[in-house]
């Protein structure tokens, strides 16, 4: 991979910045819709620039091919399941609480890869990464202005959320050999034929007189938060390697706090502080052993 230039940090801090609004304008759209409309809208709009890329690229997308049945699942797990948790939990929890929550997803997968995998093993220094990061997750659930008995279940709903994220990522793996925008317009393709009856039957969105707010933020979060960030994580990666791009899982929950408080005016108590430092130092020392791996297989 060739040495990362002002550039390239320039396209991953504003990847980092399209993934952080994502949630407060999850926020702003829990206001008209719910959850499942939310989840479909965004795999319905964020399904446009992958598909148009695809097309360009004269990149065949292969969603009922023999193997469809995987991007069926992978698509749930990936898209429907993490949307539907996110958008419910958001509707209780502080946007910025939910940017920290999410930012635990690395820190989930290693524990997965330690479990499933043959490569991905503790050592001490993940281990170390690991306590810390969830450390600071335990004490963010302690601050008692912001996660009470009213939002406790809706705050581990976007824990779960998280979870799938890295159970997708796994399964991803059984298809890896195929391009990464035939997969993520596959798997876009899935998640809207399994959210079009739910979303007709459970919520029926038509009976709805939305704000032209929450509008604006479900087809933000569907074509920049969803279909745009992916186009850009496939450049970052094609470019600079996944390394280079897991970086942005450190700006993600900064910028998310710093949104929420600027849009949404959202609280910025000491706990989420020394919460936010928790999960970043752990992120640090679990990236930093996955780089010393690296280094050492190469």
């Amino acid at each position: 991979m060739k040495q990362p230039k002002i550039t390239d940090y320039a396209l991953l801090t504003f990847l980092a910045l399209i993934w952080s609004s994502a949630f407060f304008n999850i926020k702003i759209a829990t206001y008209s819709y719910g959850p499942i409309t939310i989840a479909l809208g965004r795999v319905l709009f964020g399904a446009i620039p992958v598909i148009l890329l695809c097309s360009y690229k004269k990149i065949k997308i292969e969603a009922f091919s023999k193997d469809w049945y995987w991007f069926a699942m992978i698509g749930f797990i990936n898209l429907v399941a993490p949307f539907f948790l996110i958008s419910y939990g958001v509707k209780s929890v502080q946007s910025n609480l939910a940017a920290i929550l999410m930012s635990t997803t690395p820190l989930s997968s290693t524990i997965l890869g330690h479990l499933f995998t043959k490569n991905e093993k503790f050592n001490f220094i993940k281990t170390f990464g690991i306590l810390i990061g969830f450390s600071g997750i335990i004490y963010l659930f302690s601050d008692n202005l912001l996660i009470n008995d009213n939002n406790f279940i809706s705050a581990l709903l976007i824990l779960l959320g998280s979870t799938c994220y890295v159970i997708g990522g796994v399964l991803t793996l059984k298809i890896s050999k195929k391009k990464n925008e035939n997969v993520t317009g596959s798997i876009l393709i899935w998640a809207i034929i399994i959210l079009i009856p739910l979303t007709c039957f459970i919520e029926k969105p038509w009976n709805l007189n939305p704000s032209i707010l929450s509008t604006v933020s479900l087809i933000y979060l569907g074509i920049v938060s969803t279909g745009l960030a992916w186009l850009l994580r496939f450049r970052i990666l094609k470019n600079n390697g996944l390394i280079f791009q897991s970086q942005v899982s450190y700006l993600i929950p900064i910028f998310g706090m710093i949104l929420g408080y600027i849009f949404l005016n959202e609280m910025i108590t000491p706990k989420i502080l020394v919460s936010l430092i928790a999960v970043l130092v752990g992120l640090y020392f679990v990236k930093k052993a996955d780089f010393k791996k690296n280094i050492n297989e190469k």
